[in-house]
């Protein structure tokens, strides 16, 4: 998983000799001017307006960003298509794409607060004193506490009138938390303001703010209880999850340009699924386990190493990892981009949302710590053995989602358009290479690196059958344990951040499909003897993030239209 800086755009830098030219005519992938002039101008002002526009689910602010969008899409349609280069051609499809969304989601979200609106009857008052705030108008100190204490009075007779609501869904409840986190936001923003400053609203406002403030944390608390108690699916894991329903999840698969049906991608990681199994089987028989791959799976997890020892055993499987890929040379590995990256070590808090490490720029290691009880140590010593770490410090690190990283502050900076099918799709498909490649030196190594393709594949069947509505998390536990092979705590860390983790419905399907997608446009460009491998990994991450069908459209100058519509069926089925 990659961690990168939201809303942070940093300026173009020039590598020259940093990366060689790569022979398969580099000026066709150059960019024109019109694209990028348009679209730095666009995220220069959607940053400016956050600057100013900074309370969450504000009906200001949703609607100044839709009329944004609107602007933009208005300026993009007097771009003339037919004259662009390839590159912004891409980028023509791509923002367009995105500034549609941005419109109809800002429609959708004015819907969903239009569900909860008449449990705020106070919200508008208070988005009038910040807005005000913001230019510095003067404010009488009687009147604002009133104010404030009026909204509190109102708070507590509509939580009593809350605990007596039923069928309240998550999706409700998780608008309201987010309304009343920027209704606190504005409070602050007009009492910090204000308070020390203006005698008359230092003597009589505190009370009543603070009294406003912790009555909106109890209320925020109150939707939560509503919404869990009323929530359609009830099982022993714990995790309040919200399925998104088929419909979202076409619509998402359309925006990110995946032309496949659930079903199919489920019948996709069937199919992974029973290549793992055969490798899986070849492993446990070379380690004298026959048939039962979970026994050989078993003693693999015992390999763990003691603690204290994991980041030195994680910094040579770096080390192992970087040898093995400059050896065969098969990616440009900028010198700065093994210097400035870094390890830290993740709480315990954290790792019940997430057992093993992610990375970046920093690399977080995932280990017990003396506040852990014995089961938990055990189980986070076992799921990040060295053996199932050797698929994964490269997918996190280089060439996976660090080198990622760097080369996006790099390359096409003008370029936003993340897509965990790009992101968590090209580290995974470095785990797919180097299998390939031999980096596994033993049976042991092997079941490792299958342990973590074998999860992947888990992934899009158990997010995909949650998110239709055909499994609770419960039984999603059950499949990571029995098909998988996980530890239990690990299995219930993963499903939670799933699930409660504020991912997106298709996060954890990106993994294997991504990958998929990377591997088959490798096989059309490399293996066709059209680009050298090298070549090829060069020129994907010289290209930002995006769909990966997009960056196929960019490499093999594929014809493009500007109603362009997904059509890549990368992975063949009956």
């Amino acid at each position: 998983m990659i961690l990168r800086l939201a809303g942070f755009f940093c300026l173009p830098i020039l590598l020259a000799g940093a990366f060689p030219v790569y022979a398969q005519d580099s000026a066709a992938f150059l960019p024109c001017a019109t694209m990028p002039a348009l679209m730095q101008n666009f995220y220069a002002d959607f940053t400016e307006l956050g600057r100013i526009y900074r309370v969450e689910s504000s009906p200001e602010k949703r609607e100044r960003f839709r009329s944004l969008s609107a602007d933009y899409l208005g300026r993009l349609k007097q771009v003339d298509f037919e004259s662009l280069p390839q590159e912004c051609r891409v980028d023509y499809i791509l923002f367009q794409r995105d500034l549609q969304d941005m419109g109809e989601q800002a429609e959708l979200e004015k819907k969903e607060f239009d569900s909860v609106d008449s449990w705020f009857p106070f919200a508008d008052s208070i988005y009038a004193l910040e807005k005000r705030r913001r230019r510095g108008a003067g404010v009488e100190g009687q009147q604002v506490a009133a104010q404030f204490f009026q909204a509190g009075t109102q708070i507590r007779d509509l939580q009593h009138r809350l605990s007596g609501e039923t069928q309240f869904s998550v999706t409700r409840q998780r608008r309201a938390a987010s309304l009343i986190r920027g209704l606190q936001q504005a409070l602050e923003s007009v009492y910090s303001f204000y308070n020390d400053y203006d005698p008359q609203f230092s003597w009589w406002v505190p009370g009543t703010y603070h009294r406003l403030d912790s009555l909106l944390a109890a209320y925020s608390t109150e939707f939560s209880t509503v919404a869990a108690r009323d929530a359609p699916v009830h099982d022993s894991s714990g995790i309040l999850g919200q399925p998104a329903g088929r419909a979202e999840i076409l619509r998402q698969l359309k925006y990110e340009m995946i032309p496949y049906s659930p079903e199919e991608l489920m019948q996709i990681a069937e199919k992974e699924f029973s290549w793992c199994d055969k490798e899986m089987i070849k492993a446990s028989e070379e380690m004298g386990f026959g048939k039962d791959w979970k026994k050989a799976l078993e003693k693999v997890k015992n390999s763990y190493v003691p603690a204290g020892q994991q980041p030195q055993a994680m910094m040579d499987l770096y080390n192992q990892s970087i040898a093995f890929m400059k050896s065969r040379d098969l990616i440009s590995i900028p010198p700065l981009a093994e210097e400035t990256w870094r390890m830290v070590m993740m709480s315990p808090k954290q790792q019940l949302l997430n057992p093993f490490f992610y990375g970046g720029e920093e690399f977080s290691i995932s280990y017990p710590t003396n506040t852990m009880d014995y089961e938990a140590r055990l189980m986070s010593m076992r799921g990040n053995n060295p053996h199932f770490s050797r698929a994964t410090v490269h997918h996190e690190l280089i060439a996976g989602h660090y080198l990622q990283q760097f080369m996006c502050e790099h390359y096409k900076t003008y370029r936003h358009f993340e897509t965990p099918f790009w992101t968590e799709g090209w580290a995974l498909y470095w785990e797919l290479t180097l299998w390939d490649q031999g980096f596994p030196h033993s049976p042991e190594d092997r079941i490792g690196m299958l342990f973590w393709r074998m999860h992947r594949c888990a992934r899009i069947i158990f997010s995909l059958r949650y998110h239709l509505g055909i499994w609770t998390p419960e039984q999603c536990i059950d499949y990571l344990v029995d098909r998988v092979g996980h530890e239990r705590a690990n299995a219930e860390g993963e499903v939670r951040r799933s699930f409660a983790g504020g991912y997106t419905p298709l996060y954890q399907v990106a993994y294997m499909i991504g990958g998929l997608q990377f591997y088959a446009l490798k096989k059309e460009l490399v293996d066709s003897g059209k680009m050298t491998l090298k070549a090829y990994h060069d020129a994907v991450l010289r290209q930002n993030a995006m769909p990966v069908e997009m960056i196929r459209a960019t490499l093999t100058r594929q014809h493009l239209r500007p109603d362009y519509q997904t059509s890549w069926r990368f992975y063949p089925l009956p």
